[in-house]
């Protein structure tokens, strides 16, 4: 596996709200979250192999549901990283393979050298960091060529479960979640790091896929 990795734990207090899932997502029943999700996988995977990526990094991977499938479907060596738990790693070491693995660590301080990965991915992770552009500025280190990089796309994540019925209490917002970004916005972000390539709007999420700029 990538080299310049060090057995350290990361502080819990790095991150805001529940690990893994707030709630299953990726097993959920209802039509219209099948739906939705399912776009939103199907824009994921079609960047992911834009890359053309052999080596690979997500960093606040949860469960390690999406870790799993980039690593199916780009054949990359893959590790997924996160503040980890008892749950967390029981269904890391139940999808654990020779080029999938997984790893304690925090965001502000990811223990691989400098350019380990070609590409860096953080899917639904930047919306519950106190510090997003230090957790950008840590993953462009460590990343080669590319960051893929998605959030949810607000107003309308929160006016979506709103007339949902979800979260009405917190108008709409989801546990955890303390930035909120439009889509310019957040392109606008992810520009201050790196070249923005593509931005995809699946409904109700932004992704983006940036391409580091040459030194």
């Amino acid at each position: 596996m990538t080299s310049g990795m060090e057995n350290r734990d990361p502080p819990v207090a790095d991150f805001l709200g529940p690990t893994g899932n707030a709630t299953d997502k990726y097993g959920s029943k209802n039509p219209l979250t099948r739906f939705l999700l399912a776009r939103f996988v199907r824009e994921v995977d079609a960047l992911v192999r834009e890359t053309g990526t052999t080596s690979l990094l997500d960093v606040g991977c949860g469960e390690g549901v999406m870790t799993e499938r980039l690593a199916e479907l780009t054949g990359a060596e893959t590790i997924g990283v996160d503040i980890g738990d008892e749950r967390l790693k029981s269904e890391w070491n139940r999808r654990e393979r020779e080029d999938l693995s997984f790893r304690r660590a925090s965001a502000y301080d990811l223990p691989f050298e400098d350019r380990s990965f070609e590409c860096v991915c953080a899917l639904e992770v930047l919306e519950h960091l106190e510090r997003p552009r230090d957790a950008l500025a840590e993953m462009l280190r460590v990343a080669r060529r590319t960051l893929l990089v998605s959030v949810p796309r607000e107003p309308l994540w929160r006016a979506s479960h709103m007339l949902a019925g979800r979260d009405l209490r917190t108008l709409g917002n989801t546990p955890g979640h303390i930035n909120h970004w439009t889509s310019n916005a957040f392109a606008a972000l992810m520009s201050e790091f790196a070249h923005v390539h593509t931005v995809r709007r699946p409904f109700p999420w932004t992704i983006v896929l940036a391409e580091r700029r040459p030194d």
